[in-house]
């Protein structure tokens, strides 16, 4: 039965929304001084906590989840940990720069992640905004790349947190379908910060010793960025990993003008450009799905 104008999903403007929620982690991050696994647990805490009375509501659904759900949920939150962990750490090691032309590799990964799982397949005009949009973080990063032994060890974990959070999506694409999204985000969530939490407590990482200002960003953490996963675990129902991975390339351009603003950092030409390449190809690229979803809830 075809549905109604009504029915069609709207995806650019949560899209649009989150690219900029994103954005701000990294000078949240760049503000703070606290262990990287200790920004990640209480960013997932608090966000889980904040969640409470809305999950309260439709409490119900959780004694629908089976244990094959239950194991799932459990397999994303751990992704979601080591992606954040992982993250977190690269940027102590290696320039955001560099961190971030490493992650401009997520559309890709998960390109190959959503064709090996669930068969999906792109058109070449897709893989050309990608490339485009790839091109475009380079140019934004080049110029801050560093070398060693360290930045390289940085640059891997850069690598496998694009990993993780691929693995993080392409469950959830399957998983969020089942029951609420606000559910789903509670719950990885609520996990990811129980296994970082573990993690603190058996490498004798302090839990509470911090400053105001400190708390403070793990607040901050908890609702910006945060606003941007809960938008991509409903937008799940609609569109695959390779979608919101594609748009999270808009995150180093969104950064980058943040740091202009709030960390007062020069923005060059070369970087200038780059991110209208970023945005060029994002955008033509959400334009294609966008029709692709009204095709699909309209047709």
């Amino acid at each position: 039965m075809k549905q109604t104008n009504q029915t069609t999903p709207s995806i650019i403007f949560p899209l649009v929304i989150s690219i900029i929620a994103i954005s701000f982690a990294a000078i949240f991050v760049k503000w703070s001084s606290a262990p990287s696994t200790i920004l990640s647990m209480y960013r997932m805490l608090m966000a889980s906590a904040l969640l409470v009375p809305i999950v309260w509501k439709k409490r119900a659904e959780f004694q629908k989840l089976s244990r094959k759900d239950w194991l799932l949920l459990v397999c994303s939150g751990l992704f979601l940990a080591l992606h954040f962990a992982l993250w977190f750490g690269s940027l102590k090691l290696t320039t955001v720069a560099s961190s971030t032309i490493i992650l401009a590799l997520q559309p890709l990964v998960a390109l190959i992640g959503g064709f090996l799982l669930y068969k999906e397949r792109v058109a070449g005009s897709t893989i050309l905004m990608m490339m485009i949009a790839f091109v475009g973080v380079v140019m934004v990063g080049w110029g801050d790349i560093t070398v060693g032994k360290m930045a390289l060890i940085g640059d891997v974990l850069s690598f496998l947190c694009v990993i993780a959070v691929v693995c993080y999506l392409l469950i959830g694409q399957n998983v969020v379908k089942k029951f609420s999204h606000w559910v789903y985000s509670f719950s990885v969530f609520l996990i990811a910060g129980l296994f970082l939490a573990l993690y603190n407590v058996m490498a004798g990482i302090p839990l509470v010793d911090y400053p105001r200002k400190e708390w403070g960003i793990f607040f901050l953490l908890a609702i910006f960025p945060t606003l941007a996963h809960l938008i991509y675990n409903w937008l799940l129902n609609y569109v695959n990993s390779t979608t919101i991975s594609m748009t999270i390339l808009g995150e180093p351009v969104g950064a980058t003008i943040l740091a202009a603003i709030l960390l007062k950092e020069q923005i060059t030409e070369w970087q200038i450009l780059g991110g209208l390449l970023v945005l060029l190809g994002v955008f033509f690229f959400l334009i294609k799905q966008r029709k692709r979803v009204k095709y699909k809830y309209e047709g």
